[in-house]
């Protein structure tokens, strides 16, 4: 039985997308007999909290290790004048109305120049010396560290030094000096040069390269100057295990209803649809008994400006953020999904967990994203339903008359089998066996 080290910020109960994956493949590695020890923080700054997902932690080749992590958001937090209990969100996703705050400016600031790669960084040296001793005394076969936050291959970068023999494998679940929201932190040349320095260095230094998308993938061989086959891409999927729990309640005809979960940040508001329904209200072809927008998930307060500014507050639904299974139960019971790829300078790489979960549920994908890009290829392959440009207004509205007609097209199951979490994880158990 092999032993698998996973460093990873991110782990159960701590709620969110990015926790997915990595439980995941835990669940899944320790059903085929690997043996996985999760390294995470004891006290992380944690979003959301969602018990829901202790579910999948596996109960017999599993161990977890924890220590605790000191992190700046307290001083940020008193800063920025919010309660020491206010969660910090992800993406810059601020639920309230925006502030010209110049502590928040002076906030970011000092985040993107000082604390190189994130907020985390504090954590690596201190994980490092444990880690060590516990390598030490608990030999393992495999190391694995999965960002962001990029700290965690930082603390994987130096534990391979000091036992070089061990092969570690980086798992990009976003890019690095690529993401986003990185022109958000107002970087100084001197830290855009770190960040990528520190980026290129992992990627280097790795034994295996994994990431999400294959644009991504190629994003980063690009970063060593010689021809690789250390680079694999292993995209997100689903768990047919999620979608065994409950049966979805049955619904009358209409409205149709429309449902996105997640996050909404500003760079995925989705305006093309807000003026395509306003317009379709106008031109008295849509109302509120036909159709309705289901949002479930945090939301930035700029999202809901959008939607009082057309004028179709009545279009739409407002849900909190729901645990996993709760969401999946809402997603299930709808009749059409709406997938949304941020408007973003790397938006055609941009393959989010989501879109796997929309395919296991079988309902038609409505999605708003780049028809070149990586998910409208999987969305075209498996005939999941329409991408719509984000710029394409007329596109849209016909799409919107076709959906409450019911004549988008949906996937069916032997479409989709390869992106199950088991088959992937039979992906990476190839990756693992090929450089340990």
């Amino acid at each position: 039985m092999k032993k698998i080290l996973i460093i990873t910020y991110y782990w159960p109960p701590t709620g969110g997308s990015g926790v997915q994956r990595w439980l995941k493949f835990v669940k899944y590695l320790a059903r085929k007999n690997y043996h996985c020890i999760v390294y995470t923080p004891e006290n992380p700054e944690t979003p959301v909290i969602d018990y829901s997902l202790l579910k999948d932690l596996p109960d017999k080749n599993f161990e977890i290790i924890k220590t605790k992590i000191i992190e700046p958001y307290s001083a940020y937090k008193l800063l920025t004048g919010k309660s020491l209990n206010e969660k910090i969100t992800v993406s810059f996703l601020n639920e309230k109305k925006k502030s010209n705050s110049i502590f928040e400016s002076i906030s970011q600031w000092i985040r993107g120049n000082f604390f190189i790669p994130d907020a985390k960084m504090l954590w690596i040296q201190p994980s490092v010396q444990f880690l060590s001793q516990y390598l030490h005394n608990n030999p393992v076969d495999g190391l694995i560290s999965t960002g962001p936050p990029h700290s965690m291959h930082l603390i994987a970068l130096k534990i391979k030094k000091r036992f070089p023999y061990l092969k570690w494998i980086a798992d990009f679940r976003d890019p690095w000096t690529n993401i986003d929201f990185l022109q958000e932190l107002k970087l100084s040349k001197w830290a855009q040069k770190k960040h990528q320095h520190l980026e290129k260095k992992v990627v280097s230094s790795a034994d295996a390269i994994i990431s999400v998308s294959p644009t991504l993938t190629h994003e980063l061989s690009t970063l060593v100057p010689y021809t690789s086959k250390k680079f694999y891409t292993i995209t997100n999927g689903f768990d047919w295990d999620d979608f065994q729990l409950s049966t979805p309640v049955k619904k009358s005809s209409f409205p149709i209803i429309l449902t996105y979960a997640g996050l909404l940040p500003p760079n995925r508001n989705p305006e093309i649809l807000w003026k395509a329904i306003a317009e379709l209200q106008q031109e008295k072809k849509l109302s509120p008994d036909v159709l309705k927008i289901q949002l479930i998930g945090k939301m930035d307060a700029s999202v809901f400006e959008t939607i009082e500014k057309y004028g179709i507050t009545d279009f739409v639904e407002k849900i909190h953020y729901l645990p996993h299974s709760e969401a999946l139960k809402k997603q299930m019971e709808a009749d059409a999904l709406l997938l949304i790829i941020n408007k973003a300078p790397n938006s055609k790489g941009i393959l989010t967990g989501k879109l796997f979960e929309y395919l296991a549920i079988q309902k038609p994908i409505l999605a708003i994203a780049p028809p070149d890009g990586d998910a409208a290829k999987i969305i075209q392959q498996t005939q999941a339903g329409q991408v719509i440009a984000p710029n394409h207004l007329s596109e849209m509205k016909t799409t919107l008359l076709q959906l409450i007609q019911k004549k988008i097209p949906h996937p069916s199951a032997d479409k989709i089998q390869n992106y199950s979490r088991e088959q992937l994880t039979n992906q990476l158990i190839k990756i693992i066996e090929t450089i340990t």
